[in-house]
């Protein structure tokens, strides 16, 4: 498992490649001999498709001539930073020793293969890249496509996933009677119910993104013994997957009499022997399944962190925990959604303030109800 985080920002102001450069430059003297570099995530601002589509490629092409046969998996997309930047980066790290690494590639996505004690681990990212753009439907079965060929080249299926992030162009536009996200949360349930047999679901993230077209990331983890996979709920909401049709946005579809819900746990607990991770999912100012703050940044704020650290309360992890005992837990990285650029300061005094020492990345996008100002996703890792 990824062990380690750190965000990347540019030195100075600059046009889009020149800030980019200062990035990836940063990303590589930063490198630390004990560190394997295992996935970047590229948050950038985009005028249009079509030179986001130019830009993605540029940037593609520059990771992989910078690492070569150690190519980190990566997506780019269009999650404006703070201004002035133009780019953020965020970059996840394995420790050398702790898994045997490696990357392959699939119809030019590199993704890479960790087999370590938990066992085997595929990082993916940017399934969907400039497909079917202006169909929110037709680019998730592509990008869904896309994850099932490379979980079928890893042995692996979609019982395996275990962490999942979902970007969703103009997630709240309502096309002929559908919103775009929900055309997602039906795609994504008839993917799971055809292929996924077990019990519960990934944790997931299901976010905006300022153009059109889906982009989807993903870790799948076929675990070895004794490692164990389970579910963690907040007692103060309703799961997403059983979220009532009156929250539920657009028409039903003709073949579906009622419209399916958002399909993730609030967080999944990964337990081995000697450490564990805490996958938290995309968590909003939501209790019950009512949006709690509407209008006030600062009090959804609060709220969503408060519903973050209720997943990982230290007593309710330590009776999921085999041993019951946890010796000590940390945050590793926290990814924050903002929907409005001017809220930027307000989020980050009280992200900041709660979590002082946390690697946090902080990005523009709409989250997944209109009334939803932010958004906040974490890895949480214990030694035991």
């Amino acid at each position: 498992m990824i062990e380690k985080y750190s965000v990347f920002v540019p030195e100075v102001r600059g046009d889009f490649s020149d800030e980019w450069r200062q990035c990836l430059k940063q990303i590589i003297y930063s490198q630390e001999s004990c560190f394997r570099l295992i996935k970047l995530n590229v948050f950038t601002d985009q005028p249009d498709n079509e030179t986001y589509i130019k830009t993605r490629k540029e940037i593609g092409k520059s990771i992989q001539n910078a690492f070569g046969n150690n190519c980190p998996t990566f997506n780019i997309t269009v999650h404006p930073p703070e201004k002035p930047w133009k780019i953020v980066v965020e970059a996840g790290y394995a420790r050398v020793g702790s898994a045997d690494v490696t990357t392959k590639v699939w119809n030019s996505i590199p993704y890479v293969i960790c087999n370590s004690d938990f066992g085997k681990e595929v990082w993916a990212g940017g399934m969907g890249f400039g497909l079917f753009y202006l169909d929110s439907g037709s680019a998730a079965g592509a990008a869904f496509d896309q994850m099932k060929a490379i979980l079928d080249a890893e042995d692996m299926s979609f019982d395996h996933l275990v962490r999942q992030w979902n970007y969703i162009g103009n997630i709240l536009q309502i096309k002929k009677g559908f919103q775009n996200y929900q055309a997602f949360n039906e795609v994504r349930s008839e993917v799971y119910q055809k292929y996924r047999k077990i019990h519960g679901y990934p944790a997931a993230t299901g976010i905006g993104m300022k153009l059109d077209g889906v982009s989807l990331d993903f870790c799948a983890l076929k675990t070895k013994e004794p490692v164990t996979i389970k579910p963690i709920e907040n007692p103060d909401q309703v799961n997403a997957y059983e979220y009532g049709q009156e929250v539920l946005k657009g028409v039903i579809g003709k073949r579906n009499p009622l419209k399916h819900p958002p399909q993730f746990e609030r967080a999944l607990l990964i337990s081995g022997d000697r450490k564990s991770t805490i996958f938290v999912s995309g968590t909003a100012s939501i209790i019950g399944q009512e949006t709690i703050g509407i209008d006030d940044i600062e009090e959804q704020t609060g709220i969503t962190i408060e519903n973050i650290n209720k997943l990982t309360d230290q007593r309710r992890i330590g009776n999921l925990i085999s041993s019951g005992f946890i010796e000590w837990g940390k945050y590793i990285l926290l990814r924050v959604y903002v929907k409005n650029q001017e809220d930027f300061t307000k989020v980050k005094y009280i992200c900041k303030a709660r979590f002082p020492e946390v690697p946090a990345i902080y990005i523009q996008s709409d989250i997944c109800r209109e009334n939803l100002l932010v958004e906040i996703e974490a890895e949480f890792l214990i030694n035991i």
